[in-house]
């Protein structure tokens, strides 16, 4: 025990057995203050890691949904290609149709050619050409019906 009216009365001879017990009332003191920090550190680390894991679970809750929500979108996606996937014509496809188109028109495209070829020697024998409704109607009758062919054609290949 500390006699504290020795230590009052001024500067004395302080006996060795008194300074021993005030520095070790002194680090009882220091070692109870760093006692009481370190549970209040604990604490607080205690709180803090409570938050993290709630924090981390609702992280995963929401990257969950996000997954969700981006494959559902994907999954539309994918959907929608599929069903439009027959909806156009290949290349291979349009190339037979243009093969196709093309031997369709040939005959017309010869028929206008040769008329040209006679409206021209008509016209350098300066004979005035005047087409008749029986000089049309076959070249009429022709391009509706190879224009006809050529959508059947192309209906019939894209599946409808």
């Amino acid at each position: 025990m500390i006699d504290y009216e020795t230590l009052a009365r001024g500067p004395s001879v302080v006996p060795l057995q008194l300074h021993l017990e005030a520095l070790r009332e002194a680090d009882k003191a220091l070692e109870a203050e760093r006692d009481r920090r370190y549970a209040e550190v604990n604490i607080e680390r205690e709180k803090a890691l409570k938050i993290k894991e709630t924090a981390d679970l609702a992280a995963l809750g929401l990257a969950r949904e996000i997954q969700d929500y981006k494959d559902g979108k994907a999954d539309n996606i994918r959907e929608q290609n599929a069903g439009e996937r027959h909806l156009y014509a290949t290349k291979i496809e349009i190339d037979n149709l243009s093969t196709t188109f093309a031997v369709l028109v040939k005959p017309l495209s010869d028929y206008v050619a040769g008329q040209q070829g006679r409206t021209v020697a008509q016209a350098e024998g300066l004979q005035a050409t005047r087409w008749t409704l029986g000089q049309i109607a076959p070249t009429v009758g022709m391009v509706l019906a190879v224009l006809s062919f050529a959508g059947i054609e192309l209906a019939r290949m894209l599946g409808h």
